[in-house]
């Protein structure tokens, strides 16, 4: 694979990348992620304890992600206009907002208000994160360092599945809610303090305007083809984080602490995969790999699905652990390859506008499993979503590396 030179690295934030140390960037946003991935699938992980059925969790999850499509799509002209370290402390504050209102009530409308807030946290995240660390970290390096980040996901994801059943079965769903709004209070007061760091990343040059990012995905049919392959894994991703609890307890008998360990078995394989897939990148190539890890999560979705009871124990958890190392592993090696493709300048831009089209995905998801879990069961509808992976990695292997 043939480097590019960094894309939004002009001489001001060469200077500025001389400067800063990559070290406490690549934590804070690590950082972030982690509690926006925690706000996010704390209703699937505490459905259960707090009542909540797939339908209602459907609700949720369409309302996140729609607001966060809307947001992803400008969040590089917020990043633009207000900097990455102004967007990454909105992106917090507005998670404790929606923790905040899931701590009070876990009904219906609690559940959109909620979700439009975590929404406007959720959209212009990854743009932030990915603007910053791109100009910070040389070309070479940015697939594992994008890696890492993306590590964020499996760590708020597993620390939530282990930590907040417990929360709930001794304090109530309430507290368990309430935990995750304190800590990213405190991650936006540690934001804060560093954003002095950061001060004029992602802040030169005029923002992209709603026409040129529907030009930028035309033009650059490659974007244009990763864009719409992420629409079946994400929704994948999404159904494994929000309903494998909920699968397992209803295939396997488990309860709801036991799935939680499943859940976090998966989302260690996804932090496991993150972090091994940025290094495996680097000799491979971002492309190959991707279409091997889009296979590899459908397949294997498919198969757990089908098992069912029938799976041993002792088979369940590699399964769950090879299932979040594919399904789960692959974004971080995605946001690199949107980065290696992105107009010189345009990172933060091009990944809003690439994810906005992802998120598509989070969007219709959610409604896809609602339909097909009322028709057919749960079970079926991680048939459908991992089908369909497969036939994305196919289309991408058609693709120009």
């Amino acid at each position: 694979m043939v480097e590019r030179p960094s894309p939004i690295a002009p001489e001001g934030e060469a200077r500025f990348a001389t400067a800063s140390p990559l070290a406490p960037a690549l934590a804070a946003m690590t950082g972030l992620q982690a509690i926006v991935a925690a706000t996010l699938f704390a209703p699937g992980v505490l459905a259960p304890s707090a009542g909540l059925d797939a339908e209602r969790l459907a609700v949720w999850s369409t309302t996140v992600f729609a607001v966060g499509t809307t947001t992803a799509f400008f969040g590089g002209r917020l990043v633009r206009t207000r900097g990455s370290a102004t967007t990454a402390i909105f992106c917090a504050l507005a998670v404790a907002v929606g923790a905040a209102i899931l701590s009070g009530s876990t009904g219906l409308v609690a559940l959109v208000v909620a979700g439009v807030a975590v929404g406007f946290a959720f959209g212009p995240e990854t743009p932030a994160s990915t603007a910053l660390l791109a100009a910070l970290t040389p070309p070479s390096r940015r697939p594992l360092v994008l890696s890492v980040r993306q590590t964020g996901n499996q760590i708020g994801a597993a620390g939530a599945s282990l930590v907040l059943p417990v929360v709930a079965a001794t304090a109530g769903v309430s507290a368990a809610f309430g935990l995750v709004g304190v800590l990213a209070l405190l991650l936006a007061g540690c934001l804060a303090v560093l954003a002095r760091r950061w001060r004029g990343v992602g802040t030169i040059g005029s923002p992209l305007a709603l026409p040129a990012v529907v030009r930028l995905l035309r033009d650059h049919r490659e974007l244009g083809r990763l864009a719409l392959v992420s629409v079946p894994w994400g929704a994948l991703q999404l159904l494994v984080n929000g309903w494998f609890v909920l699968l397992v307890v209803e295939t396997r008998g488990l309860d709801p602490i036991g799935a939680g360990r499943l859940l976090a078995v998966a989302q260690i394989g996804g932090l496991v995969g993150r972090l091994g897939w940025g290094a495996v990148a680097t000799v491979t190539g971002t492309r190959p790999l991707l279409i091997g890890l889009g296979l590899a999560m459908g397949v294997t979705a498919v198969g757990s699905a089908i098992a069912g009871a029938a799976l041993p124990s002792a088979a369940a958890w590699p399964m769950a652990a090879v299932l979040g190392l594919t399904a789960s592993g692959w974004n971080g090696i995605f946001v690199a390859e949107v980065a290696r493709l992105a107009p010189d300048g345009r990172v933060a831009e091009t990944t809003g506008a690439v994810l906005a089209v992802s998120y598509v995905g989070l969007v219709v998801g959610p409604l896809v499993v609602a339909a097909v879990t009322a028709i057919a069961g749960l079970a079926s509808a991680f048939v459908v979503i991992g089908a369909a992976a497969v036939l994305a990695a196919v289309f991408l292997s058609r693709g120009r590396s």
